[in-house]
């Protein structure tokens, strides 16, 4: 299993801990950032490949070689690494809290852990692990979510909230001039 991100506090890489001892788990890390040394201490003696910042095709590549994503910050306002995880057929397993909510669609294309049990963590990436058809149908469900996403249809989404809100207000506002 793998992540990708920054490694700062409130990313909460350490909670992989909670994986210690599961059997047949090896799992990638990749990025950098100012909580390497606690993360690496907090996993040691666990079969962890810190595979520093990564970009283009030797991210693509790492993505490619993940069987499942696990992203453990319970603070994510958006969520770009869980979308391009789901762009390469992943799995995602992320807390239910912030943009995950948005973006991980429970039990179809990944899990929503509640974000202070590790143990509920343990128990997806133990299924998951154990379970290749549903980690190969997650996957292609989460692909299927992202096809239509891209940066000029969320802007295009974003402006239409505005002008929704802006539409609204001009009718408020006529109706208390009236």
């Amino acid at each position: 299993m793998g992540y990708v991100g920054r490694i700062a506090p409130e990313k909460q890489l350490e909670r992989l801990a909670a994986l210690r001892g599961l059997p047949g788990i090896r799992i990638a890390v990749v990025g950098d950032g100012p909580s390497l040394p606690s993360a690496k201490r907090a996993l040691k003696g666990m079969p962890v490949a810190w595979l520093g910042t990564l970009s283009g095709s030797e991210l693509a590549t790492a993505y490619a070689s993940f069987d499942t994503f696990v992203h453990t910050g319970a603070e994510e306002t958006f969520g770009q690494t869980l979308q391009e995880a789901h762009a390469s057929g992943l799995p995602v397993i992320a807390p239910r809290a912030g943009g995950p909510i948005d973006l991980v669609d429970h039990a179809i294309d990944g899990y929503l852990f509640e974000p202070d049990d590790d143990l509920e963590l343990r128990a997806f990436v133990e299924l998951l692990s154990r379970d290749e058809p549903r980690r190969l149908r997650m996957g292609e469900a989460g692909r299927r979510a992202v096809l239509g996403r891209s940066w000029d249809s969320i802007c295009i989404e974003l402006l239409a909230h505005y002008d929704r809100v802006i539409s609204g207000r001009r009718v408020m506002m006529a109706s208390t001039e009236a």
